[in-house]
């Protein structure tokens, strides 16, 4: 039993894929000007996806400033009021 098992996965281990690497003519998916398309268009996603991200940060960063401009005129209120008075 043991022997049918290692036999049947034996050949899964150690298959190797292979690829082929000639280039078929008339083959749409490898010509020049649609890789160039391509390219072109993957290009202009990933700039608009890191203009997003830029765009998110910045407004990380704005609510951050405030939130600490809050934090120190507390701050300020705090040690102000808490001064002895002579």
């Amino acid at each position: 039993m043991l022997a049918r098992i290692a036999a049947r996965r034996l050949p899964q281990a150690f298959s190797v894929r292979s690829y082929s690497t000639g280039r078929v003519e008339g083959s749409v998916a490898e010509s020049k000007g649609f890789n160039k398309k391509e390219k072109a268009h993957e290009d202009q996603y990933v700039r608009q996806h890191e203009q997003e991200l830029l765009k998110k940060l910045r407004d990380q960063i704005d609510s951050k400033q405030k939130e600490l401009e809050s934090l120190q005129q507390q701050h300020e209120e705090l040690a102000n009021n808490n001064r002895p008075k002579p």
